[in-house]
């Protein structure tokens, strides 16, 4: 009572602080106390309606920047916490930190449903419905693989068996690497093989009769109809350094960006492609269409020399300028081409060369909705007819087009990438009948020893295609898998379309 009294001379009567220690050495002490605790709840309470944001940095032995920032009182989501790539603190090419978390409390359940595409998950994984996949499985797809990838415990582990063409093998385990670090925690223990080339490798024929073994589960970038193989979004989603194409997400935006510079009407009237004529036969024969003094079929066709595009710098190769055209055509080269996507989001009518190779993404793309169908062994009369009819019918012929960039900017965002890897892989988990264990020939790799020991254009697109932090949006939920019967119906239909083109009765208005 002493320390109160003197406190107390030091206070106007008048005071409210006066007025609280008089009740404090009153009979009414209990009271008291509560009062004061409930003023200083409701001034916690004011408070929280504003947020606090607080930079730290060197959090353990790491050099990265954080940001935290957190909300109370307003429904806004939190900023979450960047992990940005660290080659500080002697990272390199054989070292892998821990400052990234390796789980991170998620909603199971997501409000966003899944692209319909993603329903073919299931229909690649039907050979290994009934039967699992064991460890012999596995095994038997080395002989056709590039590499194989592990993942225990949320860390991969990589074993190269061969040589890859250009950086395919290394962006495709960029990507999956990627994706552990959107889900952390969430991607289960995997043992899978990839094939980086262009066919298809795991044939049907060969596993068919009463005799046939179980096909061996190989991941690759395309399938076909002759084909098993397991189909997963290629390199080029993250950047193809080579030919200076970077990551999907800044790609599509310079593409969109091109698509405002010129209106549709005001684009020249012609189909156009642009690309590598010695790749394959279908595509000499696209060059066959370009006009001569005889015969104009309404194609302008180039041919693109690689180590002269280098040499200047790709100036003559960038994608956002080859939006100028009404019409993009889209053909194969050795089996599927990755430029479907970039030759779609063009506002153009794409027509498209009917393919033999499918990606994980086109198999839910339907004719005169998102592109214009071109039979291969009538190319050139069909190119001429289709850019007749779209310069006949502009309101249709731009409907196609700007169907088919719609398709790809709402369905093909890289969160729905990420999140058919997530789905493919969480249901190829659940097919394995074995406990993955790290190879003895596999090494660890992570975002550092990738990224850490590369230079230009490829650690450029490392960095620019990384995720700096786990999301806080769940994975989107898997559309209801295909009957027999929605499928037949689903294939028929789009059959159906492409006959009418190949008749030539697409003469109506489609709006």
């Amino acid at each position: 009572m002493m320390h109160i009294a003197k406190i107390k001379h030091g206070f106007e009567p008048s005071s409210f602080c006066y007025c609280l220690l008089q009740l404090i050495s009153s009979s009414t002490f209990i009271m008291a106390k509560w009062i004061i605790i409930l003023i200083l709840f409701f001034v916690a309470f004011a408070a929280s309606t504003f947020f606090l944001e607080i930079n730290l940095s060197k959090i353990t032995r790491t050099t990265v920047f954080k940001t935290i920032v957190i909300f109370s009182k307003q429904q806004q989501p939190h900023e979450l916490i960047q992990f940005p790539l660290n080659c500080t603190d002697g990272n390199s090419a054989s070292t892998c930190s821990s400052y990234y978390p390796t789980t991170f409390d998620l909603d199971d359940d997501s409000s966003i449903t899944c692209p319909d595409y993603f329903k073919w998950i299931h229909e690649d994984l039907k050979p290994w419905e009934s039967t699992g996949i064991t460890r012999d499985m596995v095994e038997r797809g080395k002989n056709v693989s590039h590499f194989r990838l592990v993942i225990v415990n949320g860390k991969v582990y990589v074993e190269k068996y061969g040589k890859v063409y250009q950086t395919r093998d290394v962006f495709t385990i960029w990507g999956i690497l990627q994706l552990l670090r959107l889900y952390p925690g969430k991607i289960p223990d995997l043992d899978l093989m990839f094939q980086c080339g262009d066919k298809t490798v795991i044939l049907k024929k060969n596993f068919q009769g009463p005799e046939a073994i179980s096909p061996p589960p190989v991941f690759h970038y395309c399938g076909d109809e002759n084909g098993l193989d397991i189909v997963f979004p290629d390199w080029s989603f993250w950047g193809w350094p080579e030919i200076n194409i970077g990551p999907w997400e800044t790609t599509l935006h310079s593409l969109l960006e091109g698509n405002k510079m010129a209106k549709w009407k005001d684009r020249i009237p012609y189909a156009f492609w642009k690309g590598n004529l010695a790749m394959a036969e279908i595509r000499r024969e696209l060059g066959k269409c370009n006009p001569t003094k005889q015969q104009d079929w309404n194609a302008r066709i180039e041919n693109i020399q690689w180590n002269r595009e280098e040499a200047n710098n790709f100036e003559s190769s960038k994608l956002e300028n080859q939006c100028n055209f009404r019409y993009k055509i889209y053909v194969e080269g050795a089996a599927w081409s990755v430029s479907e996507k970039y030759i779609t989001a063009c506002d153009s009518m794409t027509l498209l060369v009917e393919p033999e190779y499918y990606e994980f993404f086109t198999r839910h793309m339907i004719p005169l909705q998102h592109y214009w169908p071109i039979d291969p062994k009538n190319m050139c009369e069909d190119i001429k007819y289709a850019v007749d009819w779209g310069n006949a019918h502009h309101g249709d012929a731009q409907a196609i087009g700007k169907g088919g960039t719609k398709f790809v900017v709402e369905n093909l965002k890289m969160k729905f990438v990420y999140d058919y890897m997530f789905h493919l892989l969480n249901e190829y988990a659940k097919l394995l009948k074995f406990k993955p264990s790290i190879p003895a020939g596999a090494a660890e790799v992570c975002s550092e020893s990738m990224a850490c020991s590369v230079n230009g254009l490829e650690k450029r697109f490392m960095v620019d295609s990384m995720v700096n932090s786990p999301t806080d949006t769940p994975p989107c939920t898997m559309p209801p898998p295909y009957t027999p019967q929605t499928l037949k119906k689903f294939l028929q239909t789009k059959e159906s379309l492409i006959e009418k083109v190949k008749k030539r009765e697409v003469n109506y208005t489609l709006q």
